[in-house]
Formats: C-alpha cells, structure tokens, sequence
C-alpha cells in the first residue's frame, strides 16, 4: 500500500497575510503541489482566519473541483466542539464536503495543535458521535487526531469515524535521540491497535524529509501523512516541484 502525501497550506497563507494583497498565492502554491504530484491539499481554518481564510477554503475547493484534478483530496481539519467563536467549522464542511474531515481538539487561541481527542472519555465519544454521524451522511470520510495510545486508537471506532491521524510532534521531538526507539515503537502499537479495530490510519505533525522515512518504516499501513510546515519551508530552498518531488520518493519506496 503506498502513502498519500496531502500538502497543508497553512503557513502559505501566514505569509500572504503578513502583507496585503494576495502574494504568495494560496492557490497556485495548492495548483503547483498537485501539478507536482501531490495527491490532496489539507486547511485548517480558524476562527480568527490568522492564516487559511473563508475565502481560500473557497478557492481551494474551486480548484479541486477541475476535472484535471479528480483524482485528488481536498482535507478539512478543525475542531468542531470549539464553539467559543460560534459553530465554525460545520458551516465550511456542510457547504464545501470535502474529502476528508480531521477533527483535532484545539482550542481556538493556540498557535498550533498539540493534543490529540481523549477517546477513552465516554464523553469525548458522545460529543463526537452526532458530529461524525452527520459528516459521513454528507459523503465525507472522518478521521480524528489521536496521541500514540491504543487504547485510544480502539476507542475511536466507538465514534463512527474512518480513520484515525497519528499526532506526530512527540515522535519528531525523538528523531535522533535514544528515546527514538520507544517512541516509533508506540506510534506502531497504536497504529496496528487501529488497524485491528478496523480503522484507516492518518499521520501528520512535524514530519519532514529527515524523519518520515523511518517512520513509515516501521509504523506500518499509513495511508496518508500531512505535511505543511517542514514542506513550504523547505520548499523555499528547493522549489516547490523538487520539494514535493522528494517527499513522493521517500512514500514510494514503502
């Protein structure tokens, strides 16, 4: 099974916004990955729109609507029980149904996610289960943001979702240390644990070019990674079609 490489152009558009007008474009960095090879794009606006606005979101499901993209994934990431700014997240994906919905637990004023659901929490569970319900009846796929757990992992099938994205911050923090080990040994439990409960398995988190082959080596049947920070950085050096380039090599030598 090969890995999709889904492309988050997040940081992309905190660049535009540091000035006005609409340079460096959100759309045709998105347009430029795809032509590459890419095969999705993934946003994760916020209430606040300090970087992916309403309108992008917009542009971008415009742009993989083309026919020439068909083949491609357009994800949604977002927290749907963050209701401090009002219902947010909802109204985009009922009018753009994407792809992929990834639900991830952030509050509204972090400056990145940092945690994944506590799907041990029946709760946790009985907040997610309507949402999912209504996000699979609208044809999108599911997958929620979990910390390397098992348990958390075999928890997830309880809320009706596809899959589960592998919160990779801890396994990049041990690249290279002699925590190293442990750590991809946990991401690899948790991702069989979903496996055998029947779920899909998503990663994404401070993956680069450094550290995704050895993940992907030893956690096994990931079916997607979103990669958004390292890439548009290193896509400054390289350029955007070498950059992808690489990234694509490194998933198919799995």
């Amino acid at each position: 099974m090969s890995t999709a490489l889904s492309v988050n152009v997040n940081k992309v558009a905190l660049l535009r916004n540091a000035r006005s007008g609409e340079v460096p474009s959100v759309v045709d960095f998105a347009r430029a990955a795809l032509d590459a090879g890419a095969h999705g794009i993934t946003v994760h606006p916020r209430p606040d729109q300090r970087h992916i606005r309403i309108t992008d979101v917009d542009a971008l499901a415009e742009l993989l609507s083309s026919p020439e993209y068909a083949d491609r994934e357009f994800n949604i990431e977002g927290n749907p029980l963050d209701l401090s700014h009002g219902d947010h997240l909802m109204p985009i994906v009922r009018r753009v149904r994407p792809t992929q919905a990834t639900l991830v637990p952030d509050a509204s004023d972090q400056n990145t996610s940092d945690h994944g659901f506590e799907l041990t929490k029946p709760e946790v569970v009985g907040e997610l289960l309507p949402i999912v319900e209504e996000l699979r009846s609208q044809g999108c796929r599911v997958s929620l943001f979990v910390d390397p757990d098992p348990a958390t992992a075999e928890a997830a099938k309880q809320t009706g979702a596809d899959r589960i994205e592998l919160y990779t911050e801890s396994y990049a923090q041990a690249f290279g240390t002699p925590d190293q080990r442990a750590t991809v040994t946990r991401f690899a439990d948790t991702a069989a644990a979903a496996k055998n409960a029947g779920l899909g398995v998503n990663a994404g988190h401070d993956l680069d070019q450094a550290n995704l082959g050895l993940f992907l080596e030893h956690v096994g049947g990931v079916e997607e990674v979103s990669i958004g920070h390292a890439l548009v950085a290193e896509s400054l050096f390289s350029g955007v079609e070498s950059t992808i380039g690489s990234y694509l090599d490194l998933l198919n030598q799995r």
